[in-house]
């Protein structure tokens, strides 16, 4: 590692640049900063575990915006039982020739559109940071159906944001707190089980890695560039040389709710 204090502005806006251009990824796993930042994502409930405590091998469970399956597939629920939906091309290309080859039933399709499924068809619906309608849940729910949903808050990376992009006020999804969202689902006619709300630490130790992070969560980060953010980058850089790390916080909630007959 080069020692920040002899790195000059050119320098250190070089090595951003190089962040930036190679900031892509492959699922939601972000090998390129490992060891460069850390998120405490052990949340004071366990999403699987949750979903494992009502879960029975002989419902029929629909998982919504699955990525590339790896989540659903480590419920080990019984494939004839599983259905799953996901609309991002690259996800889909993966779920189509992982998920069907063993039994489950796939099925292109965003989470907040109509779901392409018939009325009453799953006693259980998963969905873990995926967008979801409702209404349309509590149309393929069966009675008694049950939905259990981990969900990324409103101000998730507030800091972050607010640091790099101080003119931007609004949050990119403002219904995305645990109050309005079990509202939702009550006025829809379900009961809330059980539901949680969270917010932990988000720590980076090098502004490159931060640089790379906003690159990638581009719809929390809009318009981030290196060459336009530069003055913020620099402001990063001296609160990294002051505390050692630059820290921002995620948001978290989950709701477990059942429909009403």
């Amino acid at each position: 590692k080069m020692n920040a204090d002899r790195l000059n502005t050119a320098q250190l806006k070089e090595l951003w640049k190089q962040e930036e251009s190679i900031a892509h990824t492959h699922g939601w796993d972000f090998p390129h900063i490992h060891g460069r930042y850390e998120e405490e994502d052990v949340l004071p409930w366990d999403f699987r575990a949750v979903i494992q405590s009502y879960r029975k091998d002989s419902m029929e469970l629909m998982d919504m915006e699955t990525g590339g399956g790896e989540f659903l597939l480590s419920l080990h629920h019984p494939n004839e039982n599983t259905a799953a939906i996901e609309g991002y091309p690259p996800n889909v290309e993966l779920c189509e020739e992982v998920l069907p080859p063993l039994g489950i039933d796939f099925k292109e399709a965003d989470g907040g559109e109509t779901l392409p499924f018939s009325d009453e068809s799953f006693d259980m619906i998963t969905n873990r940071h995926g967008d979801y309608d409702a209404a349309e849940l509590r149309r393929v729910l069966k009675p008694d159906g049950l939905f259990l949903t981990q969900q990324v808050g409103a101000e998730n990376d507030r800091e972050l944001v607010q640091l790099l992009l101080p003119h931007i006020s609004k949050v990119p999804y403002p219904k995305q707190y645990l109050d309005v969202r079990k509202a939702e689902l009550l006025e829809d006619g379900f009961e809330v089980l059980e539901s949680g709300e969270a917010r932990q630490p988000i720590r980076f130790f090098d502004v490159g890695a931060l640089v790379w992070f906003a690159r990638i969560i581009e719809w929390e980060f809009p318009g981030f560039s290196v060459k336009n953010r530069l003055e913020q980058l620099c402001k990063a850089q001296d609160i990294l040389d002051k505390n050692g790390v630059i820290e921002g916080s995620i948001h978290r909630f989950y709701i477990v709710a059942r429909k009403k007959r």
